[in-house]
């Protein structure tokens, strides 16, 4: 199953791809926005597996409404993929992620 949220005119320069699962597995998502809340936005679990930032740079957050750990996710670390949620930081010992923005620059 695929959903795609927020593709609109204004940011396509912000893209990222979610999964369900660890090694870009499982269901995915599309992004172009910032999401307070991704389960609002229908994604059903309270973790994302791995995430491929195709570009722009982004803030992932444990809570919704950018709350809790941080992580920053950019096209130029890693080739763009992150894997395994280890991958998403230092401090990472969950792959807890319920909201997303992206980073202006």
């Amino acid at each position: 199953m695929k959903i795609m949220f927020g593709l609109t005119q204004n940011h396509r320069e912000c893209r990222m791809t979610i999964y369900e699962r660890e090694n870009f597995l499982g269901r995915k998502g599309e992004l172009s926005d910032d999401y307070p809340s991704l389960q609002a936005m229908g994604w059903c679990n309270h973790e994302v597996g791995s995430f491929r930032v195709q570009s722009g740079a982004w803030v992932c957050y444990q809570f919704p409404g950018y709350r809790g750990y941080q992580y920053i996710m950019e096209c130029d670390r890693h080739c763009g993929e992150y894997k395994h949620f280890r991958e998403f930081g230092s401090h990472s010992q969950t792959p807890q992620i319920q909201s997303i923005r992206r980073i202006q620059q």
